[in-house]
Parts: structure tokens; sequence; C-alpha cells
């Protein structure tokens, strides 16, 4: 017999009848990919994917552009899922501008910021560390802000109500309970609240299409550090004020403030 077209006397015994042809694997059936339930979002993830659609289109189109439908076509979602989270156009303008507010002043701190040294906190709370890039996106926003609020009030009102007051009552608590805790003397917590900010937010903004934008961003930075020595200068009790004094605030990158 020819070797060649022998049958396989050693075929382990299947159950089935042996044809005397060669025996073929079969592949096992790929398994089915489990269906489940798609993710859902909470309501906050949801709330920031709408904010940051929502802050796009108001930079891009202004706010007479900046329509519900917009933003629910750019998120994906529903007109009835934005008028869920927000009531009217007015209020989502308004969490915008809650938004932004916290790139200027980060207040309330982190639980692990309330013992800095006070030249510190304040560098945390004005934020000192931001980088050019955010520090264009967060003038931009200003810049349309400012522009557009006088043909519509409701932006002039989101502003001072949820912008300017709110960020100046959250330092005025943040300035009263350093007071309490004896790391600050001042006479109206509000008052200082008021001048501090004056002072920080007056800083010389960044130049947009400049070509020595790193340099204005630098003298921006510098101001601020000089503005929190001069403040802390008078409101640090004079009998803590040569172990409290910021002599140790970033290094400058303008002598003329030092």
């Amino acid at each position: 017999m020819d070797i060649r077209t022998a049958p396989d006397t050693h075929r382990p015994h299947t159950g089935q009848p042996h044809t005397g042809r060669p025996h073929t694997l079969q592949p096992e059936p790929l398994s089915r990919p489990k269906r489940g339930r798609p993710k859902i979002l909470s309501d906050n993830a949801r709330r920031a994917a709408i904010l940051a659609k929502a802050r796009e289109i108001f930079l891009d189109r202004g706010y007479a552009g900046t329509t519900t439908e917009r933003v629910a076509e750019a998120c994906g979602m529903s007109k009835r899922t934005i008028y869920r989270l927000f009531s009217s156009k007015a209020d989502l303008f308004s969490a915008l501008v809650d938004d932004h507010r916290r790139t200027m002043l980060a207040l309330p701190l982190a639980p692990d910021q309330e013992n800095l040294p006070l030249d510190a906190a304040l560098a945390a709370i004005f934020r000192l560390d931001i980088d050019i890039e955010e520090e264009r996106r967060r003038m931009a926003f200003v810049r349309i802000t400012l522009t557009e609020a006088p043909r519509h009030p409701e932006i002039g009102e989101a502003l001072h109500r949820h912008g300017i007051a709110e960020a100046r009552r959250l330092l005025a608590d943040w300035l009263t309970d350093q007071r309490a805790r004896g790391r600050l003397s001042m006479e109206s917590p509000m008052g200082a609240a008021r001048m501090l900010m004056d002072m920080m937010f007056g800083a010389p903004p960044l130049r947009p299409g400049s070509p020595d934008q790193e340099e204005s961003h630098a003298d921006r930075i510098a101001h601020q550090e000089h503005c929190i020595r001069l403040f802390l200068g008078g409101t640090v009790p004079r009998d803590s004020f040569a172990t409290a004094r910021p002599d140790t605030l970033v290094e400058h990158t303008n002598p003329a403030f030092s």
C-alpha cells in the first residue's frame, strides 16, 4: 500500500465514521463581543463638555451667534439635554463666566494649599503659574466679552454677578480667614480685596499679535509679583513681618520690579 494514500490509523477516536480522507480541523466559532449599555455621562461631565463647546463657539461667533442649536449640534446632544442643564442662553453664558472666573482667581484653594506661605498662596490664587497659551485664551474671552457687553445687557449682568462681584466676595472671605488666623491685619477685608484685585488685574495685558509675547507675559507676571509684595508689606502684622515678609517669591524676570 502506498504510504501517501494510507489512512491515518493513529487518528484519535472522535466518534465519527472514518472515511479514509485526511481529517481537517474546523476552526472554533469566534465569540461575539458582549453588548452592554452605552456609557452614560454624568451631568457634571455633560456640563463640562457643553461649556467647552459653548466657549469655542462664543469666541468664534460672538454672543449673538452662540445659539443653543449650535451648541447642541457641536456637542452631539439634543437641545432638550442643553435646556435640562441650562435653563436659557443667558444661564449658559453665566456658567461660562463662572468657569472663566476660576481661570482668573483660583478660589477656594485646594485643601493642601491652605497653609502655604502668604506670598505663595496669593500667587496660586491669582494664577501666576499660567502659561502663555492659557493666558491667550482667557484674554480672548475678556476682550470679546467687553466688546459685546454694550450690545447685550445680559452679558454685563453676568460679568458683574458671576465674575467681578463673586471673585471679590471669594477673595474677601479668604482674607477674612487669614485675619482670623492672625496672618493678616486689615480693617476691611472687602476693601482690601477690591484694592488687591485692582492692583493684580491692572497688570499690563498680553499684547495679541506681538512678536515679543514671551517678554510681555514675563512683564505681567513680574508686575503681579511686585503687587503681592506691596500688599503683604501693608497687611502682614508688624510683629510677624520679619518672618512672614515675602522675599523669596518666584524669581523676577524684570529687575524693575525687584
